[in-house]
């Protein structure tokens, strides 16, 4: 009994030297950790959900383009693209199969209508062309045979001739001389058939030699690199060599066919070659074509240059604007803008750019703009013109995250 009641007593001890935990506090506080908990892996998904969105569905996107502007973007009305072509050329090929035995011109000549440009071995028509002209002389050698028989033939007839009318000599002597003329007048016609047909083949000869030899048929440049010696040529070939009149080049651009009406003949237009993007020409509008591209739903323009266009070469790739007035000589000499829609430049961990999109990717490039123009900028440093870049990029948008174009 009193071991019992000295355990009760033991356990009604205060032991002051361990801390005191309020009833039920281990409960709050296994509360409070788990809200933390949460917290952080809602703090961490907010971060990284739009990433791992972009990383399963495309962002769809739209699309404009980096562009130039001249001084007569006032006055432009439409702006079409195209190509150099020259209204006056030639693809030349030979006539008949052979082997080139000469070459006359080179790349880049400038040659006149008929200049020969090529030869080709015609050794073996050379050699019947030279035994037919021997079968012509033979020819004539047999018709003057003929002809001096003819003449001896007749002159004894004509000596027979009076001695039979007084009686002295037989008349059938005179008519064998008499017959005797008519067969040599024969054999001289004959002779000179001869030479009449051997002359022929000379001709059909010499007409069969000159289709060896190839000539310009126009006045202009050569475009292309000749064959070389030894070379075997054939008619099925297209050609071997393009002669271009490089006085004819104009320029050829697809124009809507829902703007065509904006195009008047004789309308001035400027003329920007991507070769030469420092320089501009003028120009006016000489064709309007007949036909509409069903596929492209456009209508062929040709423009013609109406000031010296030297160094201008065929398929060179042209911008051309139609314009409300003819360029002045300060619009001419003015400098051409790059212009970047002000829209498409962000800002990316403080530095300005634009996102182009190669291959279904958005890609973050560096811009350096200058002035201000209407809601654009002129562009000083960044990609080339005709880039094409995102147009409005939403602030999600970063580098590297896949894209879709949204159709317009």
């Amino acid at each position: 009994m009193a071991d019992q009641l000295t355990a009760d007593l033991e356990s009604l001890k205060i032991n002051r030297d361990e801390p005191q935990r309020p009833p039920g506090s281990g409960g709050l506080v296994r509360v409070i950790v788990w809200l933390v908990v949460l917290g952080a892996l809602a703090a961490v998904g907010v971060y990284f959900y739009p990433k791992v969105q972009a990383a399963i569905f495309k962002t769809e996107v739209a699309m404009t383009e980096i562009t130039v502007i001249s001084p007569a973007q006032a006055a432009t009305q439409l702006t079409a693209t195209g190509y150099v072509v020259a209204m006056v050329r030639s693809r030349v090929a030979p006539r008949v199969l052979g082997r080139v035995s000469r070459v006359l011109v080179h790349e880049g000549d400038v040659v006149t209508q008929g200049q020969v440009l090529l030869e080709l071995d015609a050794s073996n028509q050379e050699s019947a062309r030279a035994a037919a002209n021997a079968r012509v002389l033979a020819a004539r050698a047999r018709v003057a045979t003929a002809e001096a028989n003819l003449a001896d033939g007749t002159q004894q007839a004509e000596r027979q001739r009076p001695l039979v009318e007084r009686g002295v000599a037989p008349r059938q002597t005179y008519e064998d001389l008499a017959s005797r003329a008519s067969s040599l007048r024969a054999q001289v016609a004959a002779a000179n058939a001869e030479v009449r047909a051997a002359q022929a083949e000379v001709a059909m000869l010499s007409v069969g030699i000159s289709q060896y030899t190839v000539e310009a048929p126009i006045a202009g440049t050569i475009l292309d690199k000749p064959p070389e010696v030894g070379e075997a040529l054939s008619p099925e070939l297209q050609s071997v060599l393009e002669i271009a009149d490089m006085s004819s080049l104009v320029i050829e651009v697809d124009v809507p066919e829902t703007r065509v009406a904006m195009v008047r003949i004789g309308s001035p237009c400027e003329i920007v070659l991507d070769a030469f993007p420092g320089r501009r020409f003028r120009g006016a509008t000489l064709e309007i074509g007949h036909r509409v591209n069903r596929s492209k739903a456009t209508v062929p323009v040709k423009v013609r240059f109406t000031e010296a266009n030297e160094g201008v070469l065929p398929e060179m790739s042209a911008r051309v604007s139609f314009l409300t007035e003819a360029l002045s000589n300060e619009q001419l000499r003015a400098a051409e803008k790059t212009i970047v829609p002000g829209p498409s430049v962000v800002s990316r961990n403080g530095t300005r750019g634009v996102f182009i999109v190669e291959n279904g990717v958005a890609r973050f490039r560096a811009v350096r703009t200058g002035a201000q123009v209407g809601e654009d900028f002129e562009l000083i440093e960044g990609p080339d013109a005709g880039t094409r870049v995102v147009a409005r990029p939403p602030a999600s948008l970063q580098d590297g995250q896949s894209v879709k174009e949204r159709a317009e």
